[in-house]
C-alpha cells in the first residue's frame, strides 16, 4: 500500500484539499465518470480519478469511504467542490496527466508495493 503523500509525490499531484490527510493509506483505485458505477463498483480505501468537478463526487467519496478523489487532464475543482471536499475532509488532487495515464501510474505503484518491488 502507499499513502497520499507518496501518490503526490510519485505522480505529481496538486493537492487542492485534504492536506491533513497525506498519510492516508490507498489500498486501490477506481476510474469513472458515472457516478452511480462509482459507488457500485469502487471500494473503501481508493483513491478515485475522475474528470468530474461538481460537489457531488464529494458526497459519493465520503459515501464510500475513498482515500481522495484524483481531478485528471488538469481539470480543477469547482468553488463549492472545494468548500464542501474541505467541509468533509475529503482530499482532491489534480493531474495534469489523462485519466489513463494516471491510473495507469496509479497502479503500478500501488502493485509494486503490494508485491514489495520497486520501480
Amino acid at each position: 500500500m502507499a499513502t497520499l503523500g507518496e501518490i503526490v509525490a510519485a505522480l505529481d499531484l496538486k493537492v487542492r484539499s485534504g492536506e491533513d490527510k497525506m498519510g492516508t493509506e490507498v489500498h486501490g483505485g477506481y476510474t469513472g465518470d458515472l457516478l452511480s458505477d462509482v459507488m457500485a463498483g469502487s471500494k473503501e480505501g481508493d483513491l478515485w480519478i475522475t474528470r468530474q468537478t461538481h460537489q457531488n463526487i464529494v458526497a459519493v467519496a465520503s459515501l464510500k469511504d475513498h482515500a481522495g478523489i484524483i481531478l485528471a487532464g488538469g481539470a480543477e475543482p469547482a468553488a463549492d467542490t472545494l468548500e464542501k471536499a474541505k467541509r468533509e475532509g475529503i482530499p482532491i488532487l489534480v493531474s495534469n496527466r489523462s485519466a489513463f495515464e494516471t491510473a495507469g501510474m496509479l497502479f503500478e505503484m500501488i502493485s509494486s508495493q503490494k508485491t514489495g518491488r520497486s520501480g
